[in-house]
């Protein structure tokens, strides 16, 4: 453990303290509930940062320290800390502790998934995931969600099936649950000793030993365990485990592998350095457990985060680009290269204003320095510079290779942008996010609220990728759009708290989406000829579906010059427009090819305009022969019910045009997993309170587009037209 006066030391040091290989940029995901912010708190407990643990039903923990958050309970931006952790490393079984000091930077992220995009910023920077699960849910959708976005940014992962002590709780089948619905090769390192409420500590598989903690301990001093002899009863299962831990390892390791078919002895050291090598390069996933709330197993998973989860070195450097290029260039972690960092998260701080959070890729960056931005060619000073510790700020003079931290002041940046040095012109791969699913009209009270409504929208909106704000031509009504009904609510109490603003909002709409299902051409025109100069453009295409998740394709198949190449960019830009607007209903078209194949010109009248013009034209003439369609979005939703509410519960997602998937019993309750369209889930906490007399849970994410039903066609046709606000 640190105490804060190392810390602060250690932060403010002119030179490097903690190497690169004792650095660790870790994220701790998870569906919602599952434990992620209690034990994010236990671990800056254990580290030394706090002397007092908070919890989340207090509203008291470092990480979450939004205002919403505390009343709310739940985790809505991800936050940043640093601490230290001297781990104890045992050259022999039960002999004199080597004591080495390790930098550990985590990133708390959010469960819920209106806050995906926390989410996928902070597995863009980060190495190594910590995945959290609840020992009696197991993985429930929102961990499917986080464990693609892991997968999606090539970042390692150790698992930590949480809540052991609560009734119910069961490794095995959390485990089995990892492999089966993950798909993940994950073996553990650490087995369960008794669960619910006889869970006592835990067996280390790999050096043959037994973590127990003591009974009792309601204090803040936090759980002594004990190292001693694994129990009788579970001799045989961790010699088991073992066996079956080298067997997995070996299958995908030379090295354990010759040991093996050598029949050597394999040592504690050598197969934890194999597990490394294979968690480093995602063959494998060590999973271990505990009871976070109970402080039971926390000291043990911090630990495994150094012992298997990657520094900046032990994982392949990021790559860039050239600007306006596709050369591609190396960054390599190192203190002594050109500076290169990626700033991934903008915040507004109350006090500090507008904080931009980087992770450094390479080099090292000091107050006064000049940071340049590839994308705007822009040069800044750095006038200050900071570790954020949840919602307290420490100023440092310098960061270096590895660190994540924040800058103050900078103007144009944006979520993605690469920050460097002049010298090394590249940039590095932003982070990508979802598109909104759902919209609605928004309006100032008063005439005072309606220009700082504007700011603070706009401000809002630079935060966070999927927070969309438009005004509706045709109505002229400011619109926002996000990710869900929550996401809204708390964009709407920020702009009340934050930029004191009162707004009225309209009902919530859904982001319908438009696609077409068969071949077709169109044709367009644009001719104004009246005397003196007029207006040319003449295109036809040909439309087609393409395959799911694609997008939007727009080739150019002109030959012969029928359409003259300077004209070629204005029919694509005609073509993009009227994709963008939608073509069927005003809603955005997805997954179709637009070929460019014939047209005509004239030698005097032909310009840009006229072209894209024609484009638009040509693509709604087509677009209404290839059989449109409206597509609605539809959501996995789980509900958790106590078995005698399960009819009512099931009769309930039918009403509501859901498919049930699956009706699973688990510790004493029943699952259930249905796909509802997303319009049909508006107000269903409420309903599901009532139904259940407020016993039921129930947790959803997107899942995927569907095409509306004829039986629900003419009545979204219809309010489209009434509304058109509602489209996006």
């Amino acid at each position: 453990m640190s105490d804060v006066t190392t810390i602060n030391a250690a932060l403010n040091s002119p030179q490097r303290q903690y190497a690169l290989e004792r650095t660790r940029n870790i994220g701790i995901a998870a569906h919602i509930d599952a434990g992620k912010t209690t034990t994010t708190e236990r671990i800056l407990f254990y580290t030394g940062l706090i002397h007092k643990i908070g919890d989340v039903d207090d509203g008291n923990t470092v990480t979450d320290w939004m205002e919403q958050e505390k009343e709310r309970g739940i985790t809505i931006t991800s936050a940043a800390v640093t601490c230290f952790w001297t781990q104890k490393k045992e050259p022999g079984i039960f002999k004199t502790f080597e004591t080495i000091p390790n930098r550990v930077n985590i990133i708390d992220t959010p469960g819920h998934v209106d806050f995906t995009a926390e989410v996928e910023r902070s597995m863009r920077v980060l190495d190594g995931a910590v995945a959290v699960f609840c020992g009696v849910a197991g993985v429930q959708p929102q961990s499917e969600t986080v464990w693609r976005q892991a997968t999606k940014y090539k970042v390692p992962r150790i698992a930590f099936v949480n809540k052991m002590d609560r009734t119910g709780a069961n490794f095995e089948n959390a485990l089995n649950d990892m492999r089966k619905k993950l798909g993940a090769y994950a073996f553990p390192v650490f087995l369960p000793i008794g669960a619910e409420d006889n869970f006592a500590g835990l067996v280390d598989v790999v050096n043959q030993k037994a973590f127990v903690w003591g009974p009792g301990d309601v204090t803040n001093e936090g759980l002594k365990y004990e190292v001693t002899e694994i129990p009788d009863n579970l001799k045989e299962k961790a010699k088991q485990a073992l066996a079956d831990l080298i067997d997995a390892v070996s299958n995908k390791d030379d090295t354990i592998a010759n040991l093996v078919l050598e029949e050597q002895p394999i040592s504690a050291p050598v197969l934890k350095q194999a597990i490394r090598r294979l968690t480093c390069r995602i063959e494998l996933v060590p999973v271990l457990c505990g009871s976070a709330f109970k402080k039971k197993g926390v000291q043990c998973l911090l630990d495994t985060v150094i012992d298997y989860l990657p520094s900046p070195i032990d994982i392949p450097p990021t790559e860039g680009h050239v600007p306006g290029s596709e050369e591609k260039k190396v960054v390599a972690p190192n203190d002594n290269s050109l500076f290169c960092s990626l700033a991934f998260k903008l915040w507004t701080d109350p006090y500090a204003g507008k904080l931009v959070f980087f992770r450094v890729y390479a080099g090292k960056l000091k107050k006064g320095d000049t940071v340049y931005n590839p994308r705007s060619r822009r040069r800044e000073r750095v006038s200050r510079l900071m570790i954020i510790q949840g919602s307290e700020r420490k100023d440092v003079d310098s960061v270096y290779s590895g660190d994540i931290a924040a800058l103050v002041g900078l103007r144009n940046i944006w979520t993605g942008d690469t920050l460097c040095d002049e010298n090394f012109d590249v940039t590095l791969e932003p982070p990508t996010f979802p598109e909104p699913v759902i919209s609605m009209a928004i309006e100032p009270k008063t005439k005072n609220d309606r220009d700082k409504m504007g700011d603070g929208l706009a401000r809002l909106a630079e935060e966070d990728p999927t927070f969309k704000v438009f005004t509706n031509e045709d109505t002229g009504q400011l619109i926002i759009a996000g990710m869900g009904e929550l996401h809204l609510e708390i964009i709407r109490d920020r702009l009340k708290r934050e930029f004191n603003v009162e707004a009225d909002a309209g009902a919530p709409q859904i982001a319908y989406r438009e696609t077409i299902t068969k071949h077709a051409e169109g044709e367009g025109k644009f001719i104004r000829q009246s005397g003196g100069r007029g207006q040319y453009g003449h295109a036809c295409v040909t439309i087609e579906p393409n395959e799911k998740g694609k997008g939007i394709e727009v080739l150019n198949e002109i030959v012969g010059g029928t359409i003259p190449r300077e004209f070629i960019p204005a029919v694509e830009d005609g073509i993009r427009e009227a994709i963008r607007g939608g073509v069927y209903a005003g809603y955005q078209v997805i997954d179709v090819k637009v070929a460019i194949t014939d047209g005509s010109f004239h030698e005097v009248d032909s310009n840009e305009l006229a072209f894209k013009m024609a484009g638009i034209f040509a693509v709604k003439d087509a677009f209404g022969k290839a059989g449109p369609i409206l597509l609605e979005p539809l959501m996995k939703v789980e509900v958790t019910t106590p078995d005698e509410y399960q009819g009512d519960l099931l009769g309930d997602i039918n009403r509501r045009r859901g498919i049930i998937l699956g009706v699973d019993a688990k510790a004493g309750q029943t699952i259930l997993q249905a796909t509802v369209p997303l319009a049909e889930m508006f107000g269903y906490a409420t309903a599901i309170r009532s139904l259940s007399k407020g016993r039921a849970s129930y947790s959803m994410e997107p899942s995927t587009f569907e095409q509306v039903p004829n039986s629900v066609l003419t009545a979204v046709m219809d309010a489209a037209k009434k509304r058109p606000a509602a489209r996006s």
